[in-house]
């Protein structure tokens, strides 16, 4: 059996500045707290709901572990949430550009995440049975990234 991608949508999530918690046992923590953004694709489009937060830790070899958790409401009503747990790896100098709100090209980091879906709404039961891959990057106050359902 062949394990096909099939693009989902394209997301836009807003975020508000960061809860800086300093180094803790495991790595540099931070709450980035989510606000808002778009769905758009031929599977799901709507609106980020101002619900969510990305908590995450950079570790000692600056791999920042991202695990975020925020809902998308649909164009129909529905409320999908979604937890997405994933990794970002740069070098310091992409880091620091990246940081300072340059719009950096993905191609110079690596980001992906691990998506999971789940809504109640029969129209969109089939995000219950489905996984989902996302690669993107952040630029300025938001993360854009591109939601791929493995088929």
């Amino acid at each position: 059996m062949t394990i096909r991608l099939e693009h989902a949508f394209d997301l836009v999530v807003e975020l508000s500045p960061p809860y800086e918690m300093g180094g803790c046992s495991t790595g540099t923590r931070r709450i980035i707290p989510i606000v808002g953004g778009t769905a758009t694709g031929a599977l799901i489009q709507g609106r980020v709901l101002d619900v969510g937060a990305d908590w995450q830790t950079v570790t000692t070899n600056h791999v920042a572990e991202l695990d975020a958790r925020y809902a998308i409401e649909t164009a129909d009503g529905a409320v999908i949430e979604v937890v997405s747990r994933g990794i970002r790896h740069a070098s310091r100098e992409v880091a620091e550009r990246i940081k300072a709100g340059e719009q950096v090209p993905t191609s110079e980091y690596y980001m992906r995440t691990a998506v999971r879906l789940d809504c109640g709404h029969p129209d969109y039961a089939w995000v219950n049975r489905s996984l989902f891959l996302a690669t993107g990057g952040k630029v300025g106050a938001t993360v854009n990234l591109s939601v791929y359902r493995v088929a």
